[in-house]
């Protein structure tokens, strides 16, 4: 019976510190993951605590702790759902305010997302499978770059396109990061190519850019071939890909860029230098100076070159900006600016702030944050891609 109590114990104690990490931002990097898991896993999580409750137990100081605890770790790791539902109930009418009353295509086998969380998905959405086909769309540097193009098999007529670039810092990551979206959106009458570029910090700026200019002309050389409609493009990115979509959608000055989606990006990245994150969570100044090639005082002209909030002017693209306002990587606060900038140019935009989201915030497709993503970004896209002529 004393090693079922400790057992009990050591549990309890673990599961309520998981569930701390659901509720404060993590302070050592090697947590991050577990507080995606606590905030976007959270619902599953919790039953652990239920377990710990039902594991037989006596009338000690050590069980009462015990099962004081697995109360509060279950409490804790439901809070993020409770967040959700709390921060959804507006939500809808601020998105058909901001982008009009869309309703996006819904095939019979892949229908749009009927709300932006859904308590029955919780544990799994389906969509229907799309294999991705790979192309080499450059080489470089003696480096072959590919993309990834997910397009329905059943899709007959050209389709709009996404492009879609990865996160990890700019040194790491590739194209199959996170593709649970990609074939999501496959399936429902978009083309999706998610690319590859150059790394730091063997490959500084401006290549990873270049990169994403590069796939992008291919992509519109080929669009035929690929069955894209090369009049209607849009960009999607995430940590560090926001970061480049962004400086794409803003920058190529190409009238068929409709559309931008970035989430928790890095959108200043001078503001940024100056207020690094935690280095026990990550290095901050090293990223960026491995990125750009040194420090604002050595290139200056980089930092302000690969920052998109400069960019911004009344002919921007529509912009959807999904961040975590306990983002540990990058704070929510780089958002914010690059909001602030879009009102004042009057341009289209809606940034969604999830209070319990952290960096990774759509890494659980049935997860609060993920259910929420999938919902804007479907909605956004829709809006974006309407049959209104290009942007002039």
């Amino acid at each position: 019976m004393e090693l079922l109590t400790t057992l009990r114990l050591l549990l309890a104690v673990l599961l309520f510190g998981v569930g701390l990490l659901g509720l404060f931002k993590a302070p050592l990097g090697s947590l991050w993951k577990p507080a995606v898991a606590a905030t976007e896993w959270g619902h599953v999580l919790a039953v652990g605590p239920l377990l710990v409750l039902l594991l037989p137990g006596g009338a000690g100081v050590s069980d009462r702790i015990a099962s004081g605890l697995a109360v509060l770790a279950a409490l804790l790791l439901l809070s993020s759902l409770g967040r959700a539902f709390g921060y959804v109930k507006g939500l809808e009418t601020s998105f058909a305010r901001t982008f009009g009353p869309i309703q996006p295509p819904a095939p019979p086998e892949a229908p749009a997302r009927p709300a932006p969380l859904v308590l029955g998905d919780l544990l799994s959405i389906s969509t229907p499978a799309v294999v991705p086909t790979r192309h080499l769309y450059r080489e470089i540097d003696g480096q072959a770059l590919h993309l990834d193009v997910y397009r329905s098999a059943g899709a007959t007529q050209p389709q709009p396109l996404v492009v879609v670039i990865h996160g990890g810092s700019w040194n790491s990551g590739d194209s199959t990061q996170l593709a649970w979206l990609n074939g999501y959106l496959a399936a429902r009458g978009l083309t999706v190519a998610a690319i590859n570029y150059r790394l730091a910090p063997r490959h500084t700026f401006p290549a990873q850019p270049d990169d994403v200019r590069a796939a992008v002309k291919w992509l519109q050389e080929n669009a035929s071939r690929l069955g894209i409609d090369a009049t209607r493009i849009a960009f999607l990115g995430r940590s560090a890909g926001g970061q480049l979509a962004l400086l794409a959608a803003y920058t190529l000055q190409e009238p068929a860029i409709r559309a931008v989606v970035a989430l928790y990006p890095p959108t200043d990245l001078n503001w940024g230098w100056v207020n690094p994150t935690n280095p026990l969570v990550m290095d901050s100044p090293k990223t960026l100076s491995e990125y750009l090639g040194g420090t604002p005082a050595q290139v200056q002209e980089r930092f302000d070159a690969g920052s998109p909030i400069d960019f911004v002017n009344p002919e921007t693209p529509p912009t959807l900006l999904i961040h975590g306002t306990r983002d540990e990587l990058v704070f929510a606060e780089q958002s914010r600016r690059l909001a602030r900038r879009l009102e004042q140019a009057r341009v289209p935009h809606l940034c969604l702030e999830l209070p319990w989201g952290t960096h990774g915030c759509d890494a659980n497709p049935a997860g609060p944050g993920g259910q929420i993503t999938t919902w804007a970004v479907e909605r956004f896209l829709a809006a974006a891609f309407q049959d209104a002529p290009p942007r002039p």
